[in-house]
C-alpha cells in the first residue's frame, strides 16, 4: 500500500465527516448529494481494497453526525441506520442479486417507499402516550427534540386502538412545498433572508432551542418503520408492521407498494419519478426494503448501512446556461478556488447565478471555457455545480481559463505546491485568508461563537478590530456599538458568546486554529495522545506518523505549522486570553487506571455497540486503535474475530472478551 492511498483515505474521511457535520448539524451543506455520494463511494472502494485503513470513526462506519450538546442525548435502543445508495438500475440489480446470494434464495418480496427528503427521527410511546422524540444523530445517540416534535400536528400525543406498553417508530420530518413557499414569501415581506430549500428549513426548524419557533413552522411527518415494540407483539414482515403503525393513528405514506421483481421496482421508480412534481413534498428517490423481518435480522448491517435495504436515487436536476466569467475565492489556507458566474437560470425551483468549479485541474480536465454553454446540476437542491461544457455549441469566441499569477486580494505572486491540484497565495497575512480562518475559528465545530457569521467576521476585520485570532478576546461592547448594525442587545450577546468560548475543549481550539488537513477527528486523536496543544507543537514528525489515523501528509503539515513563529505567537496570545490549551481532567487520576493501555476491537459484540465500548475504554484513560501490533495491550474479541485473533496470539497480545473488559472496569471502580 502506497502513502498516497493512505493520505487519500485520510483526506476523504475528514472531508466526508466535515460535510456530514454541515448537513446534519449545521443544516448548511456545501456540496450536492451527488458529490457527497461520489466521495463516499471512493472511500468505500479504497477501504474495501485496503481493510487495514478502516477506522472506527470512518464515515463508512458511522451514521450522520454528532448530536448538538445544546440538546439532551437520547440513546437509540436499536441503531437508526442510514442507507446505501444506488444510482441506476445496474446498482439495484447488483444489490438484489447480492441479497439473494446471502439469503440462499431465488426470489424475495420487497417493499418500495418514497424517499422523503427531510430529517429522520424516532418517536417513543409508553402506554400509548408520546414521551420522547429524537433525531438520528450518529445513529446510536441522537438529540432530544421531544418538545419540538410535540408541535407537529400530525404526531398524535396518544395512540389509537390496542396500545403496546412501549413502541418506538421511525419517521421523516419534512416541510410541504406549499407551506415552504408561503413561509418564504412571508420572510421576504418582513425583510428576512429566505430559506434555501424545504429540507434545510425542516431540519433547522426541528432543531430550534425554542419550541415556540418550531411551532410557527408548518412541519409534517411520515412514519416509515418500526424500531422497537414491547409486550410480545411481533410481525412477520415490514408491510404488516406498517399496517399496524397506521392503525395506531400514525401517518404513513400511501404511495408504499409491495414489489416482487426488479421489473416491478423499476416500474414503481419510473411512476414516482414522473409524478415527482405533483406531490407536495420533496423526494429524492425511492427506498427498497426486504419485506421479511426475520431475513432482515439475518442479513444485519455492514458499517453504517443495513444489508436489507437500499435507496434508489433520482437523477440530479440539470439545465444549461452561459458561463459568463470565472471568479476566484481565496480560502483560509491560501488556496485559490475558482467559481462560475453564470447567466441566471432556473434549476429545481431556484434561480442559479453562481456554481462551483472545484479546482483548476477539474476545469482543465473538463475543458470548461469562459463563454461556453455549460451544463449546470443542482442535485439535492444544495450548491449547484458545473458538470461540463456543451462543446458542439461553441462558436469560437470562448476563452481558455488561466489561474491568475497573483492573489486577487493581496497581490502576492501565487505558488504551486507539489502534490496540490491548484495554486495558492503564500502570504500568511493575506486578508482573505485571515477572514476565512476567522470564520473557521468561530464556527460551531470549533469555538462555537454564536452571532459571528461570515458578514460579521468580515466587518470586524475591515474595521480593524480583529487582525489576529486573539483580538476577538479584546473586543469591548463599545467597540461593537460603533459598527453599523450593532445595537446594545446584539453587542452584549456577542461579547457574552465570545467570553463563553474561553471554556471550549482544547481539541476544538486545535481544530479551530486551522492547521491544514487537521479536521475534528484528527484534532481529537492528537489531543487524546498528547493531552495538550503544546505537546502537539513539539511532537516530531516520526512520532506523529506512527499514530493511527495520522499519515505523512498530515504529520508534515503539523510540523510546518508549528515551525512558523507567527503561529506560535498566536497560540501564546490565545493562552493569555484564557483559552484552555490542555485537557481538563475532571476525574481522579486513580479513575484513569487504563491510562496508556492500547486496545483493538474485533468481531461482533453481544452487549455494547463498538462505539459504546470505545467510549467506556476512553473514559478510564485507554486508547483504541484499528491496527494490531506488539504495542497493543489487549485485543477485545467478539464473535467471528477473524485474522486479528491469530495475529494477537502470535504476538502474545492478551485476548479478552467484552465481558472481561466490563468486569475489569467494575472491579477497578469497586462496583
Amino acid at each position: 500500500m502506497d502513502s498516497f492511498t493512505e493520505e487519500r483515505v485520510i483526506f476523504l474521511r475528514e472531508e466526508i465527516n466535515r460535510h456530514n457535520n454541515l448537513y446534519y448539524v449545521s443544516n448548511d451543506p456545501e456540496i450536492t448529494d451527488n458529490d457527497y455520494d461520489l466521495l463516499m463511494i471512493e472511500l468505500k472502494n479504497l477501504e474495501a481494497r485496503h481493510p487495514a485503513l478502516i477506522t472506527n470513526d470512518s464515515p463508512t462506519q458511522r451514521v450522520g453526525a454528532p448530536s448538538n450538546e445544546s440538546f439532551g442525548r437520547v440513546e437509540h435502543r436499536v441503531p437508526l441506520l442510514s442507507l446505501g445508495n444506488g444510482f441506476n438500475l445496474d446498482d439495484i440489480q447488483s444489490w438484489h442479486q447480492r441479497t439473494l446470494n446471502l439469503l440462499g434464495d431465488s426470489e424475495m418480496e420487497m417493499v418500495c417507499e418514497l424517499k422523503i427528503d427531510g430529517l429522520a427521527v424516532s418517536l417513543i410511546y409508553e402506554d400509548g402516550i408520546f414521551v420522547r422524540g429524537a433525531t438520528r444523530g450518529n445513529g446510536v445517540v441522537g438529540e432530544d427534540v421531544t418538545m419540538n416534535l410535540k408541535t407537529i400536528k400530525s404526531i398524535p400525543r396518544a395512540l389509537s386502538g390496542a396500545r403496546p406498553g412501549v413502541i418506538e417508530v421511525r419517521g421523516e420530518v419534512y416541510m410541504p412545498r406549499s407551506s415552504f413557499r408561503v413561509l418564504n414569501e412571508e420572510r421576504l415581506r418582513n425583510g428576512q433572508k429566505p430559506f434555501a430549500n424545504p429540507r434545510n428549513c425542516a431540519a433547522g426548524s426541528l432543531r430550534q432551542l425554542d419550541p415556540n419557533i418550531t411551532a410557527e413552522r408548518p412541519l409534517d411527518i411520515f412514519i416509515y418503520g418500526l424500531g422497537y415494540i414491547q409486550d410480545g407483539i411481533s410481525f412477520q414482515d415490514h408491510w404488516s408492521a406498517l399496517k399496524y403503525i397506521k392503525e395506531l393513528g400514525l401517518r404513513t405514506n400511501s404511495n408504499n407498494r409491495i414489489c416482487a421483481t426488479i421489473a416491478s421496482i423499476e416500474e414503481y421508480y419510473q411512476e414516482c419519478l414522473e409524478k415527482r412534481e405533483d406531490i407536495d413534498y420533496d423526494a429524492d428517490g425511492i427506498v427498497i426494503k426486504l419485506n421479511n423481518l426475520d431475513k432482515q435480522y439475518f442479513l444485519g448491517s455492514i458499517g453504517r448501512e443495513p444489508r436489507w435495504a437500499i435507496a434508489y436515487k433520482y437523477p440530479a436536476e440539470r439545465t444549461t446556461t452561459t458561463l459568463l466569467e470565472i471568479g476566484i475565492n481565496v480560502g483560509r489556507t491560501g488556496t485559490l478556488n475558482p467559481y462560475a458566474i453564470l447567466e441566471p437560470v432556473a434549476v429545481g425551483g431556484a434561480t442559479i447565478r453562481m456554481a462551483t468549479l472545484h479546482n483548476e485541474e477539474d476545469i482543465r480536465r473538463k475543458d470548461i471555457r469562459v463563454g461556453d454553454t455549460v451544463i449546470v446540476e443542482r442535485a439535492g437542491e444544495v450548491i449547484p455545480q458545473v458538470v461540463g461544457p456543451v462543446t458542439e455549441l461553441r462558436i469560437g469566441t470562448e476563452t481558455v481559463f488561466s489561474m491568475p499569477a497573483t492573489c486577487p486580494v493581496c497581490g502576492f505572486s501565487v505558488v504551486r505546491m507539489q502534490g496540490e491540484k491548484g495554486a495558492m497565495c503564500p502570504n500568511l497575512q493575506c486578508p482573505a485568508q485571515f477572514v476565512e480562518l476567522l470564520k473557521h475559528f468561530v464556527s460551531r465545530d470549533a469555538m462555537d461563537i454564536e452571532g459571528l457569521g461570515e458578514k460579521i467576521c468580515g466587518l470586524l476585520f475591515h474595521a480593524g478590530l480583529v487582525q489576529r485570532l486573539s483580538d476577538l478576546y479584546k473586543i469591548k461592547e463599545d467597540d461593537l456599538l460603533e459598527l453599523e448594525g450593532f445595537g446594545e442587545k446584539a453587542a452584549f450577546n456577542l461579547i457574552r458568546s465570545i467570553n463563553e468560548s474561553r471554556d471550549q475543549e482544547c481539541q476544538k481550539i486545535l481544530f479551530g486554529i486551522g492547521i491544514p488537513n487537521v479536521g475534528q477527528e484528527t484534532a481529537r486523536i492528537l489531543i487524546d495522545r498528547y493531552k495538550s496543544i503544546d505537546s502537539v507543537a513539539f511532537a516530531n514528525e516520526q512520532d506523529l506518523v506512527e499514530i493511527p489515523g495520522i499519515g505523512p501528509k498530515i504529520a508534515s503539515g503539523i510540523r510546518t505549522y508549528f515551525e512558523d513563529s507567527t503561529n506560535i505567537e498566536v497560540l501564546n496570545e490565545l493562552r493569555q486570553s484564557g483559552l484552555k490549551m490542555a485537557i481538563q481532567i475532571s476525574q481522579d487520576v486513580e479513575d484513569l487506571f487504563l491510562q496508556g493501555k492500547q486496545f483493538v476491537i474485533t468481531g461482533r459484540m453481544d452487549g455494547l455497540s463498538r462505539n459504546e465500548l470505545i467510549g467506556a475504554i476512553r473514559k478510564v484513560g485507554g486508547t483504541v486503535s484499528t491496527s494490531l501490533s506488539s504495542k497493543t495491550d489487549y485485543l477485545i474479541a467478539g464473535e467471528q474475530p477473524g485474522s486479528k485473533m491469530t495475529k494477537a496470539l502470535a504476538l502474545g497480545v492478551q485476548v479478552i472478551s467484552e465481558l472481561d473488559l466490563l468486569s475489569m472496569i467494575k472491579m477497578e471502580r469497586g462496583q
